[in-house]
């Protein structure tokens, strides 16, 4: 089995920065590309970003674009996500996920494995 396990959560002020990282550890596979989603609480789980590992492509949504950057090392099916300029409506679990096969990665449904998720508090 694989599983995702990320890291790097936790509490930090508006206008801060915070850096996730997210390995998939267990078997040996390949994965498509690499993302993260997050869900605050009372809301639906949404899309932040994604990287393909072809070329290395990355991918966003626009309530993040600018704030936050996506690496990784698709040697290790690592991913890290660098969030500056923290704002509230940033505090959700960050959930990473991986691709196993060609698919459209801002949509839940192109992931195969799914980690636990990580807290990220932004406070004023």
């Amino acid at each position: 089995q694989v599983q995702p396990v990320e890291s790097g959560g936790g509490l930090v002020q508006a206008g801060g920065s915070l850096r996730l990282s997210c390995a998939a550890s267990g078997r040996t596979f390949s994965s498509y590309g690499m993302g993260w989603f997050r869900q605050a609480p009372g809301r639906k789980r949404e899309f932040v970003g994604a990287i393909k590992w072809s070329r290395f492509t990355t991918y966003y949504a626009d309530s993040v674009k600018g704030r936050f950057t996506i690496s990784g090392d698709n040697a290790k099916n690592t991913v890290y996500l660098q969030m500056n300029s923290l704002k509230l409506e940033d505090t959700a679990v960050y959930y990473c996920a991986a691709a196993t096969r060609p698919s459209i990665l801002e949509l839940e449904g192109g992931y195969t494995y799914w980690g636990q998720g990580t807290q990220v508090t932004v406070s004023s």
